[in-house]
């Protein structure tokens, strides 16, 4: 019954909602009806009735408010000035007719809902004090008549109604904005969220594909070379394709397993390749004809502690974070790819660890090929194409090192000098730890 009642309601309430002009037609109707049946049933109406004069000011001022949305302080104005001219006309025909004054108050609840807080209160506080004083002076006496006082307190209350309007729409306005402005911060965030994912995930697919493509690459021209001349060497680039190829198929599962949504079956659970794995890594490229020093450098330089090797090294800096552990290994297999595609004939690599107390430094340089007895490759060479070239991997390697916290820095070496030089900085968690910055 009452959801019936309810939606008998909503819809007359809609259709005044969408024809203010009509609604506000409808309200001064009401206006005039209350003042005249308020004026009949005044104290001594009996003896003095409303005359002609008093019911065609007050039609005048209630018609007025049928445009009080359109100009809220010109009605104001028109159903104050009636309000006095009612109130000074009637004098003499019995008690004070105030009653036209719950125009006037209709038209200040209006001014002060659709103004601002001071602008509100200036208008309220001039308008009662001003009304109430030329009603009780020029009005019908005594001036302390009950219905001046009473003119006084509804036109009081009609401003401060309009003004906890105007302030609750204000407010349910603002929850609403901020209600809207958090749901797109948050729809933001999580298209930020998947952006991030799936550039992290693309950075893995590009280190893993990279790397061990190049290595199938090569092992495969070598095979195809001697196949008919040295068939054991052949069947033993072979199989080394076949390992690399075996471990490109195992991170590439790996990584993909991060795309599954719930309820697919459970993605592998290999832990992620870190330095530990360094040794295997210069060895796959050791296959293929790229020569790899590894060195663990003290921190502070000069102590003692130099490791050689790519286990000793790996060994000399310890456990490391598992994001920080996977970035640098994914950084030096970049490096060293890089190497293996861009350098020169017999490239010659040196990759450097040294571990500080809040960071990780890794650099990889190479001599561009140079080798013994030969002419060095022309400075801005390869150098230069690598530097310059429009792949992802030197994009990778900087956004890897940002996304920790770090920085990553790659160029040639410098004017007259062959080969290119990486660079990176990942920052170690501990606290008071400084910002990380690449040595020169």
């Amino acid at each position: 019954m009452n959801s019936l009642a309810a939606t008998g309601l909503a819809r007359p309430r809609r259709w005044l909602s969408g024809h203010p002009l009509a609604a506000d037609t409808l309200l001064a109707g009401l206006v005039l009806c209350l003042v005249v049946v308020g004026a009949f049933l005044a104290p001594r109406a009996e003896r003095h009735p409303p005359g002609a004069v008093f019911l065609l000011l007050s039609a005048a001022a209630c018609g007025a408010l049928a445009v009080r949305r359109r100009a809220p302080r010109t009605v104001l104005a028109v159903t104050c000035a009636l309000t006095v001219v009612a109130v000074v006309l009637t004098r003499g025909d019995g008690p004070p007719r105030t009653q036209i004054a719950m125009s006037a108050a209709v038209a200040l609840y209006t001014v002060a809902v659709r103004s601002e807080r001071p602008a509100a209160l200036r208008t309220v506080v001039t308008t009662v004090t001003a009304l109430t004083g030329v009603v009780m002076l020029l009005g019908a006496p005594p001036w302390y008549a009950q219905e001046n006082f009473g003119l006084m307190a509804w036109t009081g209350l009609a401003g401060a109604a309009g003004d906890a309007v105007r302030s609750r729409r204000a407010f349910v306005a603002a929850i609403e904005e901020r209600a809207v402005r958090a749901e797109r911060t948050r729809e933001e965030e999580a298209r930020r969220r998947v952006a991030e994912e799936r550039l992290r995930i693309a950075r893995e697919l590009h280190d893993v594909v990279a790397h061990h493509i190049a290595l199938v690459n090569v092992q495969a021209g070598v095979a195809s070379h001697i196949m008919d001349s040295r068939p054991e060497q052949a069947k033993e680039a072979l199989a080394h394709v076949r390992e690399a190829g075996r471990s490109a198929l195992a991170e590439l599962r790996a990584t993909v397993g991060l795309l599954r949504q719930y309820g697919d079956p459970a993605a592998p659970t290999e832990p992620a390749p870190g330095l530990g794995d360094l040794g295997r890594l210069v060895e796959g490229f050791a296959r293929v004809g790229l020569s790899v020093d590894v060195a663990a450098l003290p921190a502070p330089p000069g102590a003692p502690g130099r490791a050689v090797g790519a286990e000793a090294a790996a060994a000399a800096v310890g456990a490391l974070p598992g994001a920080v552990d996977l970035t640098a290994y994914r950084v030096l297999q970049e490096a060293l790819t890089n190497v293996h595609k861009h350098a020169g004939p017999g490239a010659r690599a040196e990759v450097t660890l040294r571990r500080g107390r809040y960071a990780l430094e890794l650099t990889v340089v190479d001599d561009g090929g140079k080798r013994p007895g030969a002419a060095a490759p022309p400075a801005g060479g390869a150098e230069s194409g690598r530097a310059e070239a429009g792949g992802h991997g030197l994009l990778g390697m900087r956004e890897r090192a940002v996304a920790l916290g770090g920085s990553c820095a790659a160029g040639p070496r410098g004017p007259g000098t062959p080969g290119f030089r990486v660079c990176a900085v990942l920052p170690l968690p501990g606290p008071g730890a400084p910002a990380p910055r690449v040595s020169a």
